[in-house]
């Protein structure tokens, strides 16, 4: 069985990554982190907690980023050991991976940086489980690269994460095949339902987004068959500093996942 930080996954049953896109400040990520805990254990979910040190590629030059890797990670480390939880945040470069892997269980590579061979690198040499986000400009075959690159690394423990692709101007599309595809290659997979949503810039400054429709996508992706699924979210979409418009209400995510988890017993019970 595969171990992210004190869990050990069981992979009868999907995990799930939740969290707020950002780490609007360090209040905001205990309240989360708690609530979530909370939840995942009403729930009986495998859980890990998200959110981003830093928004690296925001549409606007003015938009909200973060407290940054030192500060963010610390955060994190903490939230992690005190409420015994896994957390994962996105690194962008070989450095901050290497900061990172100090207190972070589970690396993650953004889409865009997806091919970056240096910091895939980097991450593969931490010894972190790794997560790497499919670039919107990949077919699903492409993703068999990153994971040549990975192994010639050392990495043997990595999912790869289906976030749409990129289908015409501020618009993505989510084909589920590509999970049944790369499954099939013997890569672990993952869906991430917000970011799936995501209209990028179609806000001109900022990227909008259809987040009624993540619920949707994430029960189809477990009934195709994944092996996690990540979800953000967030107490007021409607005041949150980055992607608000793709992120679930937090007094929505329980009903949503008892939704996944009955989806995926009916799709995948022997």
């Amino acid at each position: 069985m595969s171990q992210i930080g004190n869990l050990t996954l069981n992979p009868s049953s999907p995990f799930f990554i939740l969290g707020p896109c950002a780490l609007e400040s360090e209040e905001f990520a205990w309240q989360m982190a708690r609530s979530l805990k909370e939840i995942a254990e009403r729930t009986g979910i495998q859980f890990v907690f998200k959110a981003s040190y830093d928004k690296a590629n925001r549409t606007s030059v003015d938009s909200f980023r973060g407290p940054g890797v030192k500060e963010g990670c610390r955060i994190l480390g903490e939230i992690g050991k005190e409420l015994g939880l896994p957390v994962t945040t996105d690194v962008h470069t070989p450095e901050e991976a290497e900061i990172a892997a100090e207190t972070i269980d589970f690396l993650q590579v953004p889409a865009f940086l997806c091919r970056q061979t240096d910091l895939l690198e980097a991450c593969a040499k931490t010894g972190r489980p790794l997560n790497v986000k499919k670039g919107q400009f990949l077919a699903p075959w492409d993703v068999s690269n990153i994971a040549g690159k990975l192994q010639h690394f050392g990495c043997e423990d990595f999912y790869i994460t289906e976030r749409g692709s990129s289908f015409g101007y501020n618009n993505l599309v989510t084909d589920m095949r590509s999970l049944y595809w790369m499954r099939d290659m013997g890569l672990k997979v993952i869906f991430d339902a917000t970011h799936s949503v995501q209209r990028p810039g179609g806000l001109g400054g900022t990227t909008g987004g259809d987040g009624i429709l993540a619920p949707v996508l994430a029960r189809a992706a477990v009934a195709t068959g994944v092996d996690g699924v990540f979800m953000e979210t967030h107490l007021n979409p409607e005041k949150a500093f980055s992607d608000g418009p793709n992120q679930i209400p937090l007094d929505q995510i329980e009903a949503v996942l008892v939704k996944l988890l009955a989806v995926h017993k009916a799709a995948h019970s022997e």
